[in-house]
């Protein structure tokens, strides 16, 4: 087999044209430096932050064009987008009274959670608790590929890793990915034909639309059945005595989202980001979002942060470094912890093993502890503050 070299890998991406069809992505200068372990290839596209969306095409080119060369096992390419100075969020800013700008999601049937507020926007007043559940997280990212799913499976079996009594919650009824990373099969079970019984891994109690219909079935339902099948899920299901309930939103800032920050008494929320500017512009979405309903923000976690290679042990910071640690900062929110890129967290999640019950004694494992330590530090230990008003200008 031969060995596959930078060189050979930028040959090829010659083949990729570059946006608007204009030369190639290698001689358009933007494509980053490349690193290889283990026949697996990395690299990230620069390209315009206004364009991400409609370039996402051109990554997916890239990455199929990288994975054809012989000896490669796999390709992790991601867009990437230089910050041009003056634009950006500003510092943050005390939030105004907020006067229902994010709108309000009514349960379904027009169920009622108690007197209606003297103004539009929401009230915490009005959100029902879940018996027998001391707290509800939500784990949060504004966009998908960040690595969201992976960290509220992992963050939740730290905390039980941590002694206390965990659930989990799949929240993305069009995606579910948790059945898949517990390692769960099979249709739960139900209670006077109504309570369903949750299904259970690792001592980790879950519920998700994906262990309610088949895994290849298209769900197309429009906002109000998102919100009636999520607020099922939530409160008609036997999770028992709880410490914690960990939500995994789905990505993005829709009516799902809103559903759970408006109607769900949520402790607080935990934003993933990647280190790169186009996660953190999405990110800042997510934190916008919790601002207006006024959930707190318990920290973000920079997922991806650094790689370590297995054969050197040497770190590459691939996809960049820091960056949500300064998001953190510039917007007063706390900082939980760099969680590292490695083919191990990866394999584990695939295989149905996460990597905190694989290899608890871990590296990896010890970062999720310690941002499972952090939440509930701030959880039990009173009000946590109020999520920050990112103010764009």
């Amino acid at each position: 087999m031969a060995e596959i070299s930078k060189n050979i890998v930028l040959e090829a991406l010659k083949t990729v044209r570059g946006p608007d069809l204009e030369g190639n992505v290698v001689d358009s200068g933007m494509v980053s430096d490349v690193f290889i372990s283990d026949g697996k290839v990395y690299f990230s596209i620069t390209v315009p932050a206004e364009r991400a969306d409609a370039l996402e095409p051109l990554r997916q080119a890239a990455e199929r064009t990288v994975k054809k060369i012989p000896g490669v096992k796999g390709a992790l390419v991601t867009l990437t987008a230089e910050k041009k100075a003056g634009r950006g969020t500003q510092a943050a800013r005390p939030a105004p009274p907020q006067g229902g700008h994010a709108g309000h999601v009514h349960g379904p049937g027009g169920h009622s959670h108690g007197p209606a507020a003297p103004a539009p926007g929401p009230a915490r007043a009005q959100k029902a608790g879940v018996p027998g559940i001391g707290a509800i997280i939500a784990v949060a990212s504004g966009k998908g590929g960040v690595g969201k799913s992976t960290t509220s499976v992992n963050l939740a079996l730290a905390l039980k890793a941590n002694g206390l009594r965990v659930g989990i919650l799949d929240a993305d009824v069009y995606g579910p990915s948790v059945p898949r990373l517990l390692g769960i099969a099979g249709r739960p079970q139900q209670i006077d034909g109504r309570i369903i019984v949750p299904m259970e891994n690792f001592g980790l109690k879950a519920m998700s639309m994906g262990f309610l219909v088949d895994e290849a079935t298209a769900m197309i339902w429009r906002g109000p059945m998102v919100q009636s099948a999520l607020l099922q899920m939530l409160r008609e299901v036997a999770w028992g005595d709880l410490d914690v309930l960990v939500i995994d939103m789905p990505p993005g800032t829709g009516d799902a989202q809103l559903t759970i920050a408006q109607q769900v008494p949520l402790a607080g929320a935990v934003i993933v980001s990647t280190p790169q500017d186009l996660a953190l512009i999405d990110a800042r979405k997510a934190l916008t979002m919790f601002g207006k309903v006024e959930v707190p923000v318990l920290g973000i976690v920079e997922n991806m942060s650094y790689f370590i290679a297995p054969d050197t042990g040497n770190r590459y910071d691939i996809f960049g470094h820091g960056g949500a640690r300064a998001e953190a900062e510039k917007i007063g929110a706390p900082f939980l912890g760099e969680v590292p890129l490695t083919i191990e967290i990866r394999e584990t999640s695939d295989a149905g093993t996460p990597v905190v019950v694989s290899d608890p004694e871990g590296p990896q494992t010890k970062v999720y502890r310690d941002i499972a330590r952090k939440v509930w530090e701030q959880i039990s230990s009173g009000p946590v503050r109020k999520a920050p008003s990112i103010v764009f200008e």
